[in-house]
């Protein structure tokens, strides 16, 4: 194992080290947002039969291809189609059905003109009523075909295609009412600490709150995972390898924060290396140079720092891709922009540095990144109040202000392309 990683090689460690969840059935509301673990096809053609797509007027095309302003074309309405409702009658010459929007056409129709340019000569304009056309119309005008967004037994949502809100309502209408997807995993969150204790608590004298574990599983359930808050382990190497040992068996990915490093309280890296494989201690990234991985009990384990912004960037930067890779999401990189710097940065660490900043866009149309005035890796504060992550490269080259840097946009969802 090396000393020092790359985050590109810490990325494919943990990436490398999950596999698919099993996959489960859920309802339609339970799929939105999730991905289709094999071919879901319709069981009838949509729309099943042809139908008027506005309020009109059902007729053959070539009764009225004469017709013009001079010299309209009437016909006789001879009966009128509400959506439901089926003309099972013929059409014949100089005449015309009165049809609503979604209406099945009649099997003479082959077209629909709109109910605005049509004039009422005798009656109100419904059965019985003669309507007059100062303009020919084509064939299919205004007709929406049998089959149109789909063919009975055809693929409509493929394997690995994520499931919007719109695809629900295709689904319904396509008779697919139950999903088979991706089980959600199930992620233990730890934070390690004799310092810690719960929100619900005021700290007392050298007490902290327990912020980390919501932060963390925030990060999990909005990465799709369903996250469990567990209790807070003391600073003992005893109680840290109790903990992680259950919940690797109990679980599918487990998340710890604190005791990460190399103190004299920090047991992470000795707990994984005895209970199973320690793959990786350090990343060349900043904040959260200090992250643990590996597996126990064939369950990948990750420590995170204490620091939260560390404890922050670490989840989305690398433990996030493995979530959705478990779960059969194939695009796993937050989009990513150009950006122009507005002030000056000195970069005193050859490691990649990831500031926290707010995009915004300037006059000229680029896009500009200032990054938060305090970048202390101890507080959430800053990543509350911006938009991005604007990355410094590898080594210590100073950046000024109008260098163009790229910017990680967190709170985009992987499939956006910009």
């Amino acid at each position: 194992m090396k000393d020092m990683i790359s985050l590109e090689e810490a990325r494919a460690l943990v990436c490398g080290a999950v596999a698919p969840t099993d996959v489960e059935e859920v309802g339609l509301l339970d799929a939105v947002g999730r991905v289709a673990a094999s071919d879901l096809t319709s069981d009838i053609d949509v729309s099943p039969f042809a139908h008027s797509a506005m309020d009109g007027f059902a007729l053959r095309a070539a009764d009225i291809g004469t017709a013009t302003e001079e010299a309209p074309v009437a016909l006789r309405v001879i009966a009128e189609i509400g959506a439901g409702d089926v003309f099972a009658g013929v059409i014949g010459a100089g005449e015309c059905v009165r049809i609503m929007t979604g209406a099945c056409l009649p099997d003479d129709a082959d077209a629909v003109v709109k109910y605005e340019i049509v004039a009422v000569v005798e009656g109100d304009g419904r059965t019985g009523s003669t309507v007059s056309f100062a303009a020919p119309t084509k064939v299919g005008s205004n007709i929406r075909p049998a089959g149109e967004e789909a063919r009975a037994g055809e693929v409509i949502v493929a394997a690995g295609e994520v499931i919007s809100a719109a695809g629900v309502g295709f689904l319904a209408g396509c008779g697919v009412l139950e999903v088979p997807v991706r089980r959600r995993p199930r992620v233990a969150v730890i934070a390690t600490g004799s310092e810690l204790v719960p929100p619900t608590e005021v700290p007392g004298p050298g007490k902290i709150r327990n912020s980390n574990s919501y932060a963390v599983a925030a990060c999990a359930s909005r990465a799709g995972a369903v996250p469990h808050i567990l209790p807070i382990v003391e600073d003992t190497y005893e109680a840290l390898r109790a903990a992680v040992d259950a919940a690797s068996r109990e679980y599918d990915f487990v998340v710890t924060t604190g005791g990460a490093a190399n103190g004299d309280y920090d047991f992470i890296k000795p707990v994984v290396a005895d209970l199973g494989e320690l793959k990786m201690a350090t990343v060349n990234m900043r904040p959260g140079k200090a992250q643990t991985f590996g597996l126990v009990n064939g369950t990948p384990v990750f420590g995170l720092p204490g620091n939260p912004a560390a404890a922050y960037v670490g989840f989305e930067l690398i433990i996030r891709p493995a979530l959705r890779i478990m779960q059969g999401y194939g695009f796993l990189d937050h989009p990513v922009v150009r950006a122009r710097l507005t002030q000056n940065e000195k970069n005193r660490d050859p490691r990649r540095i990831f500031l926290r900043g707010t995009l915004t866009r300037a006059a000229d149309g680029v896009f500009e990144v200032t990054p938060a005035r305090n970048q202390s890796s101890g507080l959430f504060g800053p990543i509350q109040k911006t938009n991005c992550m604007a990355v410094l490269p590898d080594g210590t080259e100073p950046q000024p202000a109008g260098t163009m840097v790229d910017c990680i946009l967190l709170d985009v969802p992987e499939e956006v392309c910009l």
